[in-house]
């Protein structure tokens, strides 16, 4: 195995469908050489050639709509959209194109697209570089949301969006680019979307996380031991579909959740899985389902961006109201 980031598991995961299909197609702003603004594509293009990794106008609409076509063609199109707070230029070729060409076809036709593009706060980046509107597309029927939180999640589950007959959002995180490594199996391997994991067992109350938010829950966990409380934190890697089954079978044991999202408070993930649990294992809860969420406001500017996002200490406070109920 090699020691990898989650950038270089990225990189690594493309380069294996690049090799292994002719059909992919990776393409975007600034994608081929200079190898994207963080360098997710670096070598891809001298390796495989300007007709699979190519650069596109600065345009979100038409890197969407070149990718329905594309996809109608046979091809199995990678594009990326260099920060997802630039959904709005494309959202209509993602909802409105991709997520119902399998309904609209009566099955005769699929949208076999994986749309990267890095997200997330804690990078003191402009205005609309660092939104979170992995909501707006888990409301979406017909679209997988996938978001890792590891170098090792991320290069399987972007091996298996790639494979996927259906159209899959793979958001990164800026923040986790380069902020650890961890050991990456070099040969391909797949991880099933739609599959939380536990990345830590407790007793005591539930963390349910993603992305970022995965680190910052597992973060207060340790805190939180050593005064003898067990959290246990689940990483739910891909947004939807939810997997319901793993956060109930978690329930029953710890009786108390809360569910950690960095994106605003209002319509968000955690509402959604907050009413899940309570619509399918109220009966196994001690308390109510708590929230630990960015305050419904437009996101911050840089200067108080710290202040405006969660961290441990509000994990570590709900976890004290969950638990003194």
């Amino acid at each position: 195995m090699a020691q990898m980031t989650m950038i270089q598991a990225i990189t690594n995961a493309m380069h294996t469908e690049l090799k292994n299909d002719e059909n992919v197609l990776i393409f975007g702003e600034d994608v081929g050489q200079n190898g994207g603004v963080f360098r997710a594509t670096e070598g891809l293009q001298k390796e495989f050639g300007e007709d699979r990794v190519f650069d596109t106008p600065l345009g979100e609409s038409g890197i969407g709509g070149l990718s329905v076509g594309l996809a109608l063609q046979g091809f199995r199109p990678v594009p990326e959209i260099q920060f997802f707070g630039f959904l709005y230029e494309v959202m209509d070729s993602i909802s409105g194109q991709m997520a119902r060409m399998r309904y609209r076809s009566g099955g005769t036709n699929a949208a076999p697209i994986t749309v990267r593009s890095p997200f997330g706060g804690g990078v003191q980046t402009p205005e609309l570089h660092a939104d979170s509107l992995e909501g707006l597309m888990a409301q979406q029927p017909g679209l997988k949301v996938i978001i890792p939180s590891t170098p090792y999640d991320a290069k399987g589950l972007l091996i298996s969006a790639i494979r996927d007959n259906d159209p899959v959002i793979f958001l990164e995180h800026m923040k986790l680019y380069r902020s650890f490594r961890e050991e990456v199996p070099e040969e391909e391997y797949t991880i099933e979307i739609g599959k939380a994991d536990v990345k830590r067992e407790g007793t005591d109350v539930t963390f349910i996380a993603y992305g970022a938010m995965v680190h910052t829950s597992l973060k207060a966990a340790e805190v939180l031991a050593e005064d003898g409380i067990e959290a246990e934190v689940i990483d739910l890697r891909t947004v939807s579909p939810i997997d319901i089954d793993t956060i109930v079978e978690s329930v029953k044991k710890t009786n108390r959740v809360v569910v950690v999202q960095e994106a605003q408070r209002q319509a968000g993930i955690a509402a959604n899985i907050a009413a899940e649990i309570q619509e399918r294992a109220i009966l196994h809860l001690e308390a109510p389902v708590l929230r630990v969420t960015a305050p419904d406001t437009v996101y911050s500017f840089a200067a108080v961006e710290n202040d405006w996002l969660p961290d441990h200490t509000d994990i570590i406070e709900k976890a004290h109201e969950v638990l003194n109920f």
